[in-house]
């Protein structure tokens, strides 16, 4: 995880597109964060983020996929 702050004011929000249309069980990601991945909960828009650098990311999505 990415130990350096960031300004996530600007990050722009997306969910995944499997989620399920109206559902409110989603992770949001945002990638316009040069070097980080945010994550957060939709439900908790205002609520912490998960700070992944690049490198993580592919690990830390593979780690969420059944086995």
């Amino acid at each position: 995880m990415a130990s350096t702050p960031a300004h996530l004011g600007d990050a722009l929000w997306r969910r995944p597109s499997y989620s399920e249309a109206g559902s409110g069980d989603c992770v949001e990601v945002a990638d316009n964060i040069p070097g980080l991945i945010p994550v957060r909960d939709s439900k908790l828009p205002d609520g912490p983020a998960l700070l992944l650098t690049a490198t993580a990311w592919t690990p830390f999505v593979a780690s969420l996929k059944p086995q």
